[in-house]
């Protein structure tokens, strides 16, 4: 596909090298997107670029990590400087607590960094990306512009041994609604994905756990997840297929979330 450099469109998502974020980076790869790719790791590691480039995409890497103030600004000031303003934001970077631990014994340090990665980092920057979005968009009225948080259905599920996970989820998902609201006046869709039990390597220390589960019939669809299914999910919304949904919830459990008597 050749393309003008005012038609390419730029994704920048957080966390896109691996796991469920790879999911994504590929699905809009194959959308014709060019990518921003940001992760905590140094670029030496990372292993998934150049899968990510055939059929001519340009795809660009920045460690960052987006809990640090600093890191998040240079990385918004680099992405827009080797790539221009993205037409699409996804929130995707998030971890774990470092040991799941009973909320009656979890620590205050585990805490602040789950919070910082999962929650501050991407509250600020949609901030800082949306500035920009909303400034290109006053000048070029059809600039598509959308963003994207992915959650968890930790954001309604408690899970006692991770709580701190679960409100950083949680409020996540608040903030996919108050960015929603502000940014519909601006023309800018914002969307939640809320994935359920997907295969990467956040899950694989309880796989044994949660395969047990799906047998028990937790699912309506007794398999994983995978990294894809959720890409789909974003690519369809980058896309422009569901233009009058803005603020909504798009599940991706494979039932779990559908009540059962």
């Amino acid at each position: 596909m050749n393309r003008t450099k005012a038609d390419r469109r730029t994704a920048l998502v957080t966390g896109g090298a691996r796991g469920i974020g790879l999911g994504i980076s590929a699905a809009l790869a194959g959308a014709g997107y060019d990518l921003a790719l940001c992760g905590r790791r140094p670029p030496e590691a990372v292993t998934t670029l150049a899968q990510l480039r055939r059929g001519g995409r340009r795809v660009e890497y920045f460690q960052a990590d987006v809990g640090d103030d600093r890191a998040r600004r240079e990385l918004v000031h680099e992405v827009i400087e080797r790539l221009g303003t993205p037409s699409l934001l996804v929130n995707n970077a998030g971890v774990a607590p470092s040991e799941r631990k009973d909320v009656l014994d979890a620590s205050e340090a585990s805490y602040d960094r789950v919070m910082s990665i999962n929650l501050r980092g991407p509250y600020f920057l949609t901030q800082a990306v949306a500035r920009f979005m909303v400034r290109r968009r006053a000048e070029e009225p059809n600039f598509p512009a959308c963003i994207v948080f992915i959650t968890s259905i930790s954001a309604d599920i408690a899970s006692i041994n991770r709580g701190e996970y679960c409100i950083s989820k949680a409020g996540l998902s608040m903030a996919a609604k108050l960015w929603s609201v502000r940014l519909a006046d601006e023309g800018i869709p914002v969307y939640e994905v809320r994935p359920g039990i997907i295969l990467s390597d956040m899950t694989e220390p309880v796989r044994a756990k949660y395969e047990r589960m799906m047998e028990e019939g937790l699912l309506l669809q007794k398999r994983w997840g995978l990294p894809e299914d959720v890409g789909k999910a974003v690519r369809m919304l980058a896309g422009g297929d569901l233009p009058y949904s803005t603020g909504q919830v798009i599940m991706v459990d494979g039932g779990m979330s559908v009540g059962r008597l």
